[in-house]
């Protein structure tokens, strides 16, 4: 299976909400697994990465997460292992719904435990047929490339006024403006947004429980510079940081990994940053979404070095990810951003123009985050993938970026050490 999550966001460009988008291999074309595709297509597919990661790592506290069922999955008694409250839980269903008995009752047996439903793919002359589900519904989406959608707006604000509009698929940020202008659109979604960015919030906050970590690390007599690399490497506020000191040290180096940098400092100069950047500047420990972008993309590029023939620079390729939204966090086009940190010119090249030897990759990160599916399939058979190895890469960037966030006992007596630390400063 493969799995990603699409934004959507409202008229001022905050995101709002998730789209579990999925798929699965094609069993039903294959007649020898026919047995099994039909229990698989009983599975509400994305339920189970709620329930093993955590809807708050997926997409925050307060965000709803839509996920898509189908008319077999709807059957699934999965009310009482949900980890998830009813109240942030969308359900998509599309025009391959009946309307018949059994699925209205369903339906309304969803709503009444307080789940939300969402509808998509409904043709003008269906409206009709789905009367019934539609006055159920809570959002329907509309297609910008397939169907007028003004038109579907004015209808629906008249016959529907309780539902809330979805303009989906939207392909540019004038489309996006023109439909804003317009009004009466709830959520917006499109390939032209794929930044997983809020408005107001560029700039990147270094993260405490990183910061208590690296204290206790760094203010030992010996300590392990390639082990404070490693802490660093998982909170992007640190890393650029971290490397406009060492090019103020170094100008003419091309950084190719943050334990590369580490070494450039020493261990002496090293301590001195992040006593200096950790004592005076702990901020809260909850990452806005751009760090959650940042993070989470460069642990799917370094879990995906070993199967794009890259594993000696999957450190480079962390970096890739890490900073591919260096433009909006610093608010400046690419190339001026990435001259502030003179990374290697491999990161550099595939950036800025979308070439070089990292470029298949990146353009495979890029489609797998837009759900394009038929171009990851493409790239997984080429490269003799199996689509297991590449969900797992990018389940394992999102447990990896959990347990970044995860408090337990021993965070706790590292907040005690920490304050300590920071006392005898």
């Amino acid at each position: 299976m493969l799995l990603t999550l699409i934004p959507l966001f409202d008229e001022n460009m905050m995101v709002k909400a998730y789209s579990l988008f999925t798929q699965r291999d094609h069993y039903f074309y294959n007649p020898t697994h026919t047995d099994e595709a039909v229990e698989r297509s009983a599975e509400i597919e994305g339920l189970d990465i709620i329930g093993s990661v955590g809807a708050e790592t997926l997409v925050g506290e307060d965000k709803e997460i839509f996920v898509t069922l189908n008319p077999v999955s709807l059957y699934t008694p999965f009310e009482e292992d949900c980890k998830l409250e009813p109240e942030r839980l969308v359900f998509i269903i599309d025009n391959t719904f009946p309307t018949d008995s059994n699925c209205i009752a369903r339906l309304q047996e969803l709503k009444s435990r307080g789940y939300k439903l969402a509808i998509r793919k409904l043709e003008v002359r269906q409206y009709q047929q789905y009367n019934q589900i539609l006055s159920m519904a809570d959002y329907m989406f509309f297609d910008h490339k397939k169907m007028n959608i003004s038109s579907g707006r004015l209808f629906f604000t008249k016959m529907f006024p309780a539902i809330k509009l979805c303009a989906g698929n939207l392909d540019s940020n004038e489309t996006f403006e023109k439909l804003k202008k317009e009004g009466g659109y709830h959520f917006f979604e499109g390939p032209f947004y794929r930044t997983a960015i809020t408005h107001g919030q560029h700039e990147v906050k270094p993260l405490e429980v990183n910061y208590i970590q690296l204290l206790n690390m760094v203010n030992k007599n010996d300590y392990d510079l390639q082990g404070a690399a490693e802490v660093i490497s998982r909170d992007t506020a640190l890393v650029i940081s971290l490397l406009k000191v060492v090019n103020r040290m170094a100008r003419n180096s091309e950084i190719v990994s943050i334990k590369h940098a580490a070494a450039m400092l020493g261990q002496r100069e090293l301590r001195r940053f992040i006593n200096t950047v950790v004592v005076g500047e702990m901020y809260s420990d909850k990452p806005n979404e751009i760090t959650r972008l940042s993070l989470l993309r460069a642990k799917f590029a370094e879990n995906l070095a070993k199967d794009f023939d890259l594993a000696s620079q999957s450190g480079e390729l962390f970096l890739m990810g890490l900073f591919s939204v260096l433009d909006l966090i610093l608010g400046l086009p690419m190339e001026e951003a990435l001259e502030k940190l003179k990374l290697s010119r491999d990161i550099t090249e595939v950036l800025t123009k979308g070439t070089g030897p990292f470029a298949e990759l990146y353009h495979f990160m890029q489609d797998y985050e837009n759900a394009n599916w038929e171009n990851v399939d493409k790239v997984i058979k080429e490269k003799n993938l199996g689509s297991l190895e590449v969900y797992k890469a990018f389940t394992d960037a999102l447990e990896w970026y959990r347990r970044l966030f995860s408090r337990d006992e021993e965070s706790d007596d590292q907040e005690k050490v920490g304050a300590e630390i920071i006392q005898q400063d």
